[in-house]
């Protein structure tokens, strides 16, 4: 077994396949989550509950968190009963969520005050790809950080790049869902296209997917639109958090993203629809209802 100890904070779609990566990989682990049943799972593997986050750094090497929202990350490790009131010193904290950059710089300062360690290392890859351990991880922090926290990376991801200091690894983040996007709204359109000039959609998809036009939502999207399945490996309403953070960080640097802006009102359309926590291929019902050809199969 690992002698490290770490706590990890948020155990939802991406965070509960992360801590059973982390115990199989010898890691002992404390966890803490809003909804306690969410932790069921990891507690029945041995994981050990804790009240607090301030409670959970107390005896932990490694403080984990990956949660919703910048305000939440500000909430873990800043507040009341945050992780900066008992943090050990030279302990490392890791935040995998998706959230504003100025987040991350801003908790990283907090973090040195107290003697700790920081780094930011959003993930992308879904559900599946925190279930396999196969994440890609973008890190920003120093050199002997992502160093310490390797060992960690390896039993969530396949692929760990060090983007340069701390904020880098969500910017990064935000070019990968900037991407992202484009690729969820070209995949939409393709099958909704291909259904109207009664193409058989599933020999579509095996036509393109070898060719320039594959991608990952293709491959991991595509067919699940075929099926009308839309669980989320990635929920609508995360999602247009993150390309929200994105078009907030351009406006300020003054660079135009017209598509990305495009696929956020095309999203909203679903959220209106009371869609919000589906998954992002459902951006596939938006595009069926404004050609006017809705819930085909």
């Amino acid at each position: 077994m690992n002698d490290q100890h770490i706590g990890l904070i948020g155990t939802g779609i991406m965070g509960e396949p992360m801590g059973r990566n982390l115990i199989k990989a010898g890691f002992q682990l404390s966890v803490l989550t809003r909804t306690k049943s969410k932790a069921d799972a990891l507690l029945q593997q041995g994981a050990t509950w804790c009240d607090s986050p301030a409670i959970l750094a107390t005896g932990t090497d490694i403080v984990l968190s990956v949660v919703s929202d910048s305000p939440d990350v500000e909430d873990v490790y800043l507040g009341g009963a945050g992780v900066c009131q008992t943090l050990q010193p030279e302990a490392l904290c890791i935040d995998l969520s998706t959230v504003a950059p100025e987040t991350a710089r801003k908790v990283d300062q907090a973090i040195t005050k107290r003697n700790g360690a920081f780094l930011d290392a959003p993930v992308s890859g879904g559900g599946n790809g925190a279930k396999a351990g196969t994440l890609a991880i973008m890190v920003g922090g120093s050199a002997k950080d992502v160093a310490r926290a390797q060992p960690i990376f390896n039993a969530l991801g396949k692929s760990v790049v060090h983007c340069g200091p701390v904020g880098t690894g969500q910017l990064t983040k935000l070019c990968n869902q900037i991407l992202c996007g484009m690729n969820l709204l070209g995949v939409s359109e393709a099958i909704a296209f291909a259904k109207k000039v009664r193409l058989d959609p599933t020999i579509m998809l095996q036509a393109v997917s070898t060719g320039a036009a594959g991608s990952w939502a293709l491959d991991n999207l595509g067919t699940r639109m075929l099926q009308r399945d839309f669980d989320p490996m990635f929920m609508i309403d995360l999602q247009q958090k993150d390309l929200r953070i994105a078009l907030n960080t351009a406006a300020k640097q003054c660079i135009p993203l017209p598509g990305t802006a495009l696929v956020t009102q095309l999203l909203a359309s679903n959220q209106a629809a009371g869609e919000g926590t589906e998954g992002t291929q459902a951006l596939l019902k938006t595009i069926e209802r404004l050609s006017n050809r809705q819930n085909e199969t």
